[in-house]
């Protein structure tokens, strides 16, 4: 059996609190450093690499000198934003030593659920990766009180997998994968290597819901593969004690638990929009347009629509429809239904005279569209 990480080439990385600091005391610098090497590794072998890190709120009560973590969530979130500083300012010391800079993402279940806030949330991930930068994402703490009660870092870097379209998820713990019982308590347990992400039996593996084990543990990680699963991606569960896991699962070595996505991504993707979004207003095409979605797989700009319906907002769902009014395709569009009726039949090189601005040049990227 061969690692997914292998063929991958985006990958989204989630290292638990164990993982980045000192039995909680503060944050290990060592360990930072060690992590940061290896996703240097990864991204000089063509990987693109997402970083999903917890260990905040750890860095914020060393820095009051709490010797306790706090039960009140507004103690809590003070906390995390006296941590998140300590955090980005220690990821961005170890990469700069590589020549690298990275940069701070802060995200709530809020900001990929509207979506307005996902399509900038998305577009300012590629951004980021196109330039090189390494994304340091951790959940907003700070206003966010759901994300602290339930510890929900595994979710995030799920719904992170969805939202950048990533190959591969990897969770990292101090556990070395799924077990077909808790090892701690059974001695015939054994690893499971692989799986299909969302089969009940691993979640009844991992605790079950409502489960000791299954609060905010392996059950939260299982749970977290299923999510990815719905984007295609695959994802491993592995032991962040191990050397260099990440270099190791990358050549193919088969670590941990692997839970198997079975729906290809595009696919996936494409029966999302497809199905589960309802359509807010429609835009017209002319054949140009018509022609270079059919047949081309082109994206749809803003010259090749001759009319807009309805009252729609940026990251809402519309119809593309063909000049008999014949609905050929259905997507994300990138700018709210009167910005549309402001550049349309126009080149994308005059959005940004026209608007005052340019969010994309495309009014439906591709990668957002589907054929009907």
């Amino acid at each position: 059996m061969e690692s997914v990480l292998k063929q991958s080439r985006r990958i989204v990385v989630k290292v638990g609190s164990s993982l980045v600091t000192n039995q909680g005391q503060g944050l290990d610098h060592a360990a930072l450093a060690h992590w940061a090497g290896q996703i240097v590794k990864l991204k000089k072998i063509g990987k693109e690499v997402v970083l999903v890190s917890s260990g905040a709120i750890a860095e914020g009560m060393q820095r009051l000198k709490w010797k306790k973590r706090p039960h009140a969530v507004h103690e809590l979130q003070a906390a995390a934003a006296v941590g998140q500083m300590g955090l980005v300012q220690a990821y961005e010391t170890c990469f700069r030593k590589h020549q690298l800079h990275s940069a701070q993402v802060l995200l709530t279940h809020e900001d990929l659920s509207d979506r307005k806030r996902y399509l900038n949330a998305r577009s300012t991930l590629a951004t980021l990766l196109n330039l090189n930068v390494i994304p340091i994402i951790n959940e907003n703490d700070t206003v966010a009180t759901d994300e602290i009660r339930f510890g929900d870092n595994d979710t995030l870097a799920a719904l992170v997998t969805n939202l950048i379209e990533a190959d591969v998820l990897v969770i990292l713990t101090d556990q070395q994968g799924l077990f077909t019982a808790d090892p701690r308590k059974d001695a015939q347990a054994k690893l499971v290597e692989q799986a299909k992400a969302g089969d009940p039996e691993i979640e009844r593996m991992a605790g079950g819901a409502g489960s000791e084990i299954g609060r905010g543990g392996m059950l939260t990680k299982v749970l977290a593969a299923r999510r990815a699963a719905r984007s295609g991606a695959h994802t491993v569960i592995a032991s962040g004690r191990e050397a260099d896991v990440l270099i190791r699962l990358a050549r193919g070595e088969a670590i941990g638990t692997q839970l198997l996505a079975e729906t290809m991504m595009l696919a996936a993707r494409k029966q999302w929009l497809a199905d589960h979004l309802q359509i807010r207003g429609n835009v017209t095409l002319d054949e140009g347009a018509v022609e270079a979605l059919a047949v081309g797989g082109k994206s749809l700009l803003p010259v090749g629509v001759t009319g807009v319906h309805g009252n729609f907002e940026r990251g809402e769902v519309v119809g593309c429809l063909d000049p008999q009014g014949r609905e050929i395709a259905r997507g994300l569009v990138n700018y709210n239904a009167a910005e549309t009726r402001r550049i349309l039949r126009r080149g994308s090189d005059e959005i940004e005279s026209l608007l005052g601005y340019i969010g994309e040049p495309e009014l439906i990227h591709r990668d957002n569209l589907v054929l009907l």
